[in-house]
C-alpha cells in the first residue's frame, strides 16, 4: 500500500509499505477514504517530538471503511464506514475510567506518532470499539475528517479547560486551524468578546466570517497592547495559545485578566518561561493536555445538524499520490491560503 513515511526530522517520502495485520483481538483494519494532514505532522518534521521515531507512517486523522476485524471486535463490521478518532482507548484503564483517553495505559494518541497513523491507503486501529465511532448514513465525510482532532482538540483543550463563559472575554493566539476551531466552538458558550490574534491578515479575514468580534495582527509586536486596549485594560477571562511558540504563549500570560485562565493547546517543542514574578498573585489558572476525544460524539450531532460548519475549514484537496505537494502546500500556509487540505484514498 502507499504511505506516507517520516525518515527523521525533515525527511518524508511516499512509499510502498505492507498492508497492516490484526496484531490483537481488538485490532480493526481501516481501508481509508479521507485524511488528512495535521500541525502536529509539522511539529514531528521539525523533531519537536521525538517519541516519533524515523520508520512511521505519519497521521492520525481520516474516515474510511472496515476492512477486517479481530475477534474482539463485535460493534464494527467489515463495510462499515467509520470515523477515526486520533486518540486510541481501551475504555477499561484507570485513565479511561476518568475520561482521560489520552493518558490510556495501552493507548493514548498512538496513531501517526508511535504506530504507523493513516496517511496511507490501511491503517491498524488498536481499541476499535472505543477508537472508532459510526458515520452516520448522509453523512458528509469531508467535514468528518474535522472530527477526529481539530474539532474537539479546540474544543476540549481551548474551549472546556479555558472555561469559557456565556458573556466572557476571549482571545485565542494563532488563527490556523485549531484556534479556528476554538473559535468555532466557543460559540456554543456565547461569550460576549472573542478577539483572535495571529500574523496573517488573511487568516484573520476568516477568523471574522466564522464570528469572531474582533482581530488584532500580532505581526508588530503590539498585540499584548492591543488586547488590553479592546478589553479596556482589564484584559481577558480566557487566553488559548494555539500555535506552539514561546512568544505565542507569553502573549497569553500578558493579555489574561485577574482570575482568568490560560489555555494551551499548541505543541511545543522547546521551553518557555512562565512570568510567577508577575501572575504569582493574579489567581490565573493555567491549563495543559492532549485532546481527550470524550466530545467525539456531541461534535458529530452538531456537525449533523449543522450548527457547526466544518467543512469551511477545508481549503484543498489532494490525492494520496498528491501528497508531498499536499505537505508543501500546508507548511507554506501564510503562501497558499491553506486551512486544512484533505487528502483522498
Amino acid at each position: 500500500m502507499q504511505s506516507l513515511v517520516y525518515h527523521g526530522p525533515g525527511l518524508k517520502t511516499l512509499e510502498e509499505r505492507d498492508k497492516p495485520l490484526i496484531q490483537a483481538p481488538t485490532d480493526a483494519i481501516i481501508r481509508i477514504t479521507r485524511t488528512t494532514i495535521c500541525g502536529t505532522d509539522l511539529h514531528i518534521l521539525k523533531g519537536d517530538v521525538a517519541t516519533c521515531k524515523p520508520g512511521t507512517v505519519l497521521g492520525h486523522e481520516g474516515v474510511g471503511i472496515v476492512d477486517t476485524v479481530g475477534p474482539g471486535v463485535s460493534t464494527f463490521k467489515p463495510g462499515d464506514r467509520v470515523l477515526i478518532s486520533c486518540i486510541s482507548a481501551c475504555g477499561r484503564c484507570e485513565f479511561c475510567r476518568r475520561s482521560m483517553y489520552s493518558h490510556c495505559t495501552t493507548g493514548g494518541w498512538m496513531l501517526g506518532h508511535t504506530i504507523d497513523g493513516t496517511q496511507a491507503e490501511f491503517v491498524r486501529i488498536p481499541h476499535a470499539e472505543s477508537s472508532l465511532h459510526p458515520i452516520p448514513d448522509g453523512a458528509d465525510e469531508e467535514a468528518l475528517v474535522m472530527l477526529s482532532d481539530i474539532l474537539p482538540t479546540g474544543f476540549e483543550c481551548g474551549v472546556l479547560n479555558g472555561k469559557v463563559k456565556p458573556g466572557s472575554s476571549v482571545a485565542i493566539v494563532g488563527s490556523g486551524p485549531i484556534g479556528l476551531a476554538s473559535l468555532l466552538t466557543a460559540q456554543f458558550f456565547a461569550p460576549a468578546e472573542i478577539i483572535m490574534v495571529d500574523v496573517d491578515d488573511s487568516r484573520l479575514a476568516v477568523a471574522q466570517r466564522f464570528g469572531a468580534t474582533a482581530t488584532v495582527n500580532s505581526a508588530q509586536g503590539d498585540a499584548a497592547a492591543q488586547v488590553m486596549k479592546l478589553t479596556g485594560g482589564r484584559g481577558v477571562d480566557t487566553s488559548i495559545e494555539a500555535v506552539g511558540i514561546p512568544a505565542t504563549f507569553k502573549l497569553c500570560q500578558d493579555i489574561v485578566a485577574a482570575g482568568g485562565t490560560i489555555a494551551n493547546v499548541g505543541v511545543h517543542g522547546c521551553k518557555v518561561d512562565l512570568d510567577l514574578e508577575r501572575l504569582w498573585s493574579h489567581n490565573v489558572t493555567i491549563t495543559t493536555g492532549l485532546v481527550d476525544t470524550f466530545s467525539v460524539p456531541m461534535l458529530l450531532k452538531t456537525v449533523q445538524s449543522k450548527r457547526v460548519d466544518a467543512k469551511q475549514l477545508i481549503t484543498h484537496r489532494f490525492k494520496l499520490t498528491e501528497i508531498l505537494q499536499a505537505y508543501d502546500t500546508f507548511s507554506r500556509a501564510a503562501e497558499t491560503k491553506a486551512l486544512k487540505v484533505i487528502i483522498e484514498v
